[in-house]
């Protein structure tokens, strides 16, 4: 794998599907290649694995080359789709969230469906999601069966964190590639709730994100940019928000407006609740 490949979670379950179309999607815009990954977790694997696949106890080598062919046909039938996409499938033997954050160093992108089947059985919806976007090493993209894939625009919670600075120029640049407008969202206490030498500080605030935006403003002049300084708690903004947006995204943890927020409370309500696809941004 190299840092340009966009690696997705695949064990062939509706929402692993969704995901891969999302990544191929993405990889159309960018002309990354994209790898399927099928995590195969022998003496746990418990269920459906696939088309015609047995639960596999180890050392099943049947049902294991029976997933192999799962995710070659996937590969292959994704290839056959999208022509000039570069598709590979592979294979990997391990605790899924523990391999994907490890191949994730090797990555430009990861892409997972919320909850999957076979390669992720057993796992709670967003379990293995919310894991890897804890601690992958690239950014994270977690899609869920049930969302549309809107045309509306893209938007990022920023709070001036580092890791919020790596959304923005994220969102920035998908919004470039989507030729969809930027919505910049920043949420804060609201008046009544902070003291008074912190109620005059909306200006302050808009004026931070302007100056985080102002090298985007010259890379991307043709991106229509709005910044919501808006009174609220920062998950509920940003899920409200997503409702009317194709993309969502936040840094892995932040500061200010998602002061004491890590990725288990704003960036978990968001993969859980969001109405379409959220990206977790982390610097590498």
């Amino acid at each position: 794998m190299n840092n340009d490949e966009i690696l997705v979670g695949y064990d062939g379950s509706a929402d692993a599907t969704v995901a891969l179309d999302w990544a191929l999607a993405e990889a159309g815009r960018s002309g990354r290649p994209v790898r399927l990954a099928y995590v195969f977790e022998w003496l746990t694997v418990a269920g459906w694995v696939g088309p015609g696949v047995a639960p596999g106890i180890w050392p099943d080598e049947n049902a294991r080359r029976q997933v192999e062919e799962l995710v070659h046909k996937a590969a292959s039938d994704a290839a056959a789709a999208h022509p000039g996409a570069t598709v590979h499938g592979e294979v990997f033997d391990g605790p899924p969230a523990l391999v994907l954050e490890e191949r994730s160093v090797e990555a430009g992108l990861l892409v997972l469906g919320s909850r999957g089947h076979g390669g992720f059985a057993g796992l709670l919806a967003g379990s293995t999601a919310v894991s890897v976007s804890a601690h992958a090493h690239c950014p994270v993209v977690v899609v869920r069966q049930e969302q549309a894939g809107a045309a509306g625009p893209v938007v990022v919670g920023f709070d001036g964190s580092d890791p919020a600075v790596a959304a923005l120029g994220f969102a920035v640049e998908r919004a470039a590639q989507r030729e969809a407008p930027l919505r910049v969202v920043r949420a804060v206490e609201p008046a009544d709730q902070r003291r008074p030498a912190e109620r005059d500080t909306d200006a302050a605030e808009r004026a931070e994100v302007d100056g985080a935006l102002a090298r985007w403003r010259e890379t991307f002049p043709d991106v229509p940019v709005t910044v919501d300084v808006s009174p609220g708690r920062p998950a509920a903004t940003l899920v409200e928000a997503s409702r009317d947006a194709q993309l969502v995204v936040v840094g892995s943890r932040g500061r200010g407006g998602l002061r004491g927020m890590h990725l288990g409370s704003v960036g978990q309500q968001l993969i859980q609740h969001a109405h379409c696809p959220v990206a977790v941004v982390r610097e590498r």
